[in-house]
């Protein structure tokens, strides 16, 4: 039996000839997920492995000490069912199927939500609009906030915002039923460990586009939070995990620019908040000034882009103006 350094490198090889941009990375993870251990299991097995320990031995005395491997072994999870279920991840994984849809998770801030077919999978660079969103509230001493996330897809930025701001009520939007079922999923799975939160979050329905939802609330959010539909139709992606598998719905802003949704947003974002609310929206790299030149004809104020971690502009800032 082939030892974890080689069992890695072999795979990580089907992976990169296939075009996967992190082929030891993804290969690591599908074999943490095949043998119920983390991450930090395989990277010592790995270790083990260029001793010459092989996979099965290395894992298991390595996980042994937390308890996972014995768990694996209780439940009938043998070294080679754990080896088929990984050796048909690195196959769906080189037909360059999403990692996340492979495990059937991903992980958003401090949440670790499920994802697949039918809802778009969270990117790093979206917690920052939770983060801003966090410390906007931090800074004006305000710990229970209304807050609205517009185009809602997994869930991810209104759970993180409901489970870090405990107290705050966030009302979701989600246009697709199919991908509102992610959102229910992710919201059960929630409130196991957030209790809390179960009366405080509440989906709807609808389209976020339009002026009719959430009307009642119209003049009364302190935040909305918000990562809609912005890929220009005129710039497909080139890579088929998201070209291929993320919703259409979730991904494309209506336009050759891709700026008719995130501005149908920003209108609707304008009328829900109070006056010196905050909108936080993340945008594509090409479309951040002119968003925030929109943003000002809204009646918003203080309209900043801010860069992701890659220094790209990804997201902008803005304040409902103020009355007199």
């Amino acid at each position: 039996m082939a030892t974890v350094f080689e069992t890695v490198r072999s795979s990580a090889a089907i992976l990169s000839a296939a075009g996967v941009d992190t082929p030891e990375h993804d290969v690591k993870l599908l074999l943490a997920e095949a043998f119920h251990v983390d991450l930090r299991d395989v990277d010592k097995a790995m270790l083990m492995g260029d001793d010459g320990e092989h996979l099965n031995s290395a894992l298991a005395s390595d996980s042994t000490e937390s308890g996972a491997w014995m768990n694996a072994k209780t439940t009938g999870n043998t070294v080679a069912a754990a080896m088929e279920r990984f050796h048909s991840m690195v196959d769906r994984r080189s037909k360059r199927e999403p990692l996340q849809h492979i495990t059937g998770h991903a992980p958003f801030r401090y949440l670790d939500l499920k994802v697949g077919p039918g809802v778009f999978i969270p990117r790093p660079e979206t917690e920052l609009v939770v983060q801003e969103g966090i410390e906007w509230t931090t800074r004006h001493g305000m710990y229970r906030a209304k807050v609205v996330d517009l185009c809602a897809g997994s869930g991810a930025i209104g759970l993180a915002f409901a489970t870090e701001v405990p107290g705050s009520e966030v009302w979701a939007v989600e246009k697709s039923e199919r991908t509102a079922q992610w959102t229910r999923r992710n919201l059960d799975e929630t409130t196991k460990r957030y209790p809390a939160i179960a009366g405080n979050y509440h989906l709807e329905i609808a389209d976020a586009t339009q002026m009719p939802t959430l009307n009642q609330l119209d003049g009364t959010i302190d935040i909305v939070l918000t990562n809609p539909p912005y890929v220009p139709l005129s710039d497909i992606p080139v890579q088929p995990e998201v070209r291929d598998y993320d919703p259409d719905l979730a991904l494309y802003g209506g336009s050759a620019d891709g700026t008719l949704i995130p501005e149908r947003i920003i209108s609707r974002a304008a009328k829900l908040l109070k006056p010196g609310g905050l909108m936080v929206m993340e945008h594509d790299v090409t479309q951040g000034e002119r968003l925030a030149a929109f943003a000002r004809t809204c009646d918003f104020v203080d309209v900043v882009v801010h860069n992701d971690y890659t220094g790209r502009p990804r997201y902008l800032t803005a304040e409902k103006q103020e009355i007199g």
